[in-house]
């Protein structure tokens, strides 16, 4: 063990042993840069103690051990921790610290936009006003009151929130404007996104994450595929280290021809020189003991003005009706318009589902991505069609149960999904895909529509979160104002304070997380992805040395370092 500062010296001495046969493989030119600048950058650690308490308490301790990992590397780090625990937190988390460097750029796919906005405003308790959201297009429900500018009228954007969240198909168009915006703090949400170096996205937000004093980029699988999907990330984070991309192909993604890297080398070294500089990855079953069981979850999803339009004049039908119910005294009447009001309900409720098809398949895309098996549940025909053809489109393996599929044909696509690692998703209706099957293989359950029944909801959830399981279960449900949503969340949770007073004697709702440890009625967006297998083949030259550096950093700390 020596200071990077010695390493010549180390290098020189150890070729002159006589009576040895000592071969020196000196560290490569890439690796030797890495570590300058890992160890070159400010430690912020101090800044921790101006989070605010009631934030801190709700980090786990997994969390903030992040937060810390964060600012110790100088606020410019790749977090890949596994889905579902939490980074979206642990970002605003470090964003909390550093007040000062505000205003923040978050750079999310479009359908987290509005999750982020909210979590936001959750967390750091700003005035809804404070945060900006960027559209691409007037629509869509602001009921919370964010501010929102539109991306097609670029002569009057002024991104003048405290925080301003942008998806990454319109950084390119207003990429002029962020980057004389001078944000300090940039946060690049499911950075894989930014993976292929020709995408125009990527071009276009490279400079904008170069640029800031602090980039936070957040990915459970950073690289989907290869190791050269890396590479944009860490130039956005480390341009001085990673500015060269035959030099870190030749190293880590031999196997492909020259300016084409498909392949891989040296991957654990790679790896050990990723975890030492600027990325920190825990998995689930690394910090499984903190997580609860269960965790429910709201995403608002943002819709377009065009699929709102019909929806929004049935609802005024809708409120003219019960005006008119309560202004009634004959009982004749008063059935008629209560048929009337039902079926309007109805309207309601199939509608928003076909609106609502575009978002969800949307949310579903950055799904995908992550790689992990997931439950998706709808209600109706066209919903599960919809999702379904968009699966297959994708080339995504998967299941399907609804009221179509012949009884003798169930026990064996529940198979296929429990057994085999190519099917990744279940497209289940909630009526027929609700009862009945044992589906553990997957801890990611996603409700495209609700259950006017909240047993419905709960048979459903169950399908993953029962005995066999052995990871926590997360449960998306995917929402949208001024939508039948809003009728049936309540409906629900009222349906379930009845039935539980009177089947358990205590009030039971469908508590919705800000956090894995905590219970709020708003939502933080988390995703599962099966861990992804480590490397049989072992590399030796800054393998071994990074674990010796770990083993002595245990011994002195008395901690462990998380597996990954």
């Amino acid at each position: 063990m020596f200071p990077l500062s010695s390493l010549a010296v180390a290098e020189e001495v150890l070729s002159a042993v006589n009576g040895a046969n000592v071969e020196v493989e000196k560290l490569d030119v890439l690796v030797h840069r890495a570590l300058g600048a890992a160890s070159a950058v400010n430690d912020l650690r101090d800044l921790y103690d101006r989070m605010p308490s009631y934030l801190e308490t709700k980090l786990l301790p997994f969390q903030r051990e992040g937060v810390r990992f964060i600012l110790q590397h100088g606020g410019r780090v790749l977090l890949a921790d596994e889905m579902g625990l939490g980074k979206t937190l642990q970002a605003i988390a470090v964003a909390a610290c550093m007040p000062e460097a505000w205003p923040v750029l978050v750079i999310t796919p479009s359908s987290l936009r509005i999750q982020w906005a909210f979590m936001i405003q959750q967390w750091l308790n700003i005035p809804f006003a404070d945060i900006l959201v960027v559209l691409s297009q007037s629509g869509g429900s602001n009921k919370a009151g964010f501010k929102i500018v539109f991306s097609h009228l670029k002569s009057s954007i002024h991104l003048d929130g405290v925080f301003n969240i942008v998806s990454y198909d319109v950084v390119p168009k207003i990429q002029d404007i962020l980057l004389a915006s001078e944000f300090k703090i940039v946060v690049a949400d499911e950075s894989h996104f930014m993976k292929n170096a020709q995408a125009k996205r990527t071009n276009a937000c490279i400079p904008i994450l170069k640029k800031a004093q602090y980039a936070i980029l957040l990915s459970g699988t950073p690289a989907l595929s290869r190791p050269i999907e890396l590479f944009k990330q860490l130039e956005a984070l480390h341009p001085n280290v990673y500015k060269n991309v035959h030099e870190y192909g030749n190293r880590y993604c031999k196997g492909g021809f020259f300016g084409v890297y498909q392949g891989a080398s040296n991957h654990e070294e790679l790896h050990s020189l990723l975890k030492a500089t600027v990325m920190i990855r825990r998995l689930k079953r690394d910090v499984l003991s903190q997580l609860p069981v269960k965790r429910r979850q709201q995403v608002f999803l943002d819709l377009n003005e065009s699929d709102m339009k019909q929806i929004r004049i049935l609802f005024r039908e809708l409120e003219v009706v019960k005006m008119n119910i309560q202004a009634c005294n004959s009982p004749e009447k008063i059935e008629s318009l209560k048929f009337m009001q039902k079926n309007l309900i109805n309207k309601i409720f199939n509608d928003s589902a076909e609106a609502k098809v575009p978002a969800v398949l949307d949310y579903l895309g950055t799904v995908i991505e992550a790689g992990c098996k997931f439950l998706i549940f709808a209600h109706h025909q066209h919903m599960i069609d919809a999702i379904h053809q968009f699966l297959l489109k994708k080339k995504v393996g998967c299941i399907r149960i609804d009221g179509g599929t012949p009884p003798t044909s169930r026990q064996a696509f529940v198979a296929d999904f429990q057994e085999k690692d190519s099917i990744k998703a279940a497209v289940l209706s909630i009526r027929a895909g609700g009862v009945g099957l044992t589906l553990t293989a997957a801890s990611t359950v996603i409700f495209a529509e609700l259950s006017w029944t909240p047993g419905d909801i709960i048979q459903a959830e169950d399908r993953a979160h029962r005995i066999g399981q052995v990871s926590s279960v997360n449960i998306y449900y995917l929402l949208a104002n001024d939508t039948v949503d809003d009728i049936i969340w309540d409906v629900v949770q009222n349906k379930l304070e009845n039935v539980g007073q009177v089947l358990d004697g205590q009030e039971n709702t469908l508590v919705v997380s800000s956090n894995p440890s905590s219970r709020s009625p708003h939502k933080q967006l988390t995703l599962d992805a099966n861990p992804s297998s480590r490397s049989p083949h072992k590399q030796l030259t800054l393998d071994a040395f990074m674990k010796r550096c770990q083993s002595t950093d245990d011994t002195h700390h008395k901690t462990k370092s998380p597996k990954i």
